[in-house]
């Protein structure tokens, strides 16, 4: 979020002529993609805790300790550059569908950019979209990040699109998508209205 509005802005310039839901997707993206690499550890953390048997009795220490005994710091990353496609398009998405449902929802309702109204449609639009995109990279990051220590089933992020789709299907990427956007639709709502509502009381223009 940080990084987002200044890359934003940048792209934004007169002198760059790229289309402007691509400045947006890219300015979202560069921000996912600095997040994904500072935050993967506890990713991987927050994975392993999840799919653990005894996950009642560990903490995320013991689990760290295990870790790194195991892995090295390497461990920490495992399935970084999964997390940093995920992280990047589910910026992208978000940031770039919520700036384009906004223009739309204030065309067509007349509401101003400012409204809560209109930061809510927007956003309950981006969630649904986010949750469309992000779906697949969800799977695959998963996978990736539960493989067994002593045995590799997946090189890399394609290698194990392809192996999923091969055995399991193509549906399988969009596997659990009700779930997943029931996490969103709230999740994407509440941070876009509360970053706006913030933006406004600090005296900034809205997104």
């Amino acid at each position: 979020w940080v990084c987002m509005n200044p890359g934003r802005l940048h792209l934004a310039a007169p002198h760059q002529k790229i289309p402007l839901f691509l400045k947006k997707f890219a300015a979202g993206s560069i921000s996912g993609a600095l997040g994904s690499i500072a935050g993967n550890p506890f990713d991987v953390l927050k994975t392993r805790l999840m799919t653990a048997e005894d996950a009642a009795k560990r903490s995320i220490v013991s689990v760290a300790k295990e870790l790194h005994t195991a892995q090295g710091v390497l461990g920490f990353y495992r399935g970084i550059d999964s997390n940093i496609a995920r992280a990047m398009v589910l910026n992208g998405t978000m940031m770039a569908c919520y700036d384009t449902s906004k223009e739309i929802v204030i065309k067509l309702t007349r509401l101003s950019n400012s409204q809560l109204a209109t930061q809510f449609l927007s956003a309950i639009v981006a969630g649904f979209c986010i949750t469309c995109t992000v779906s697949p990279f969800d799977m695959v990051r998963t996978r990736l990040m539960n493989q067994p220590s002593d045995t590799k089933i997946y090189n890399n992020v394609i290698d194990c699109c392809a192996k999923l789709v091969k055995n399991e299907g193509l549906s399988t990427l969009w596997r659990g998508f009700m779930p997943i956007w029931m996490r969103f639709a709230p999740t994407t709502t509440m941070q876009l209205v509360i970053f706006e509502q913030f933006r406004v009381l600090m005296g900034m223009q809205p997104i």
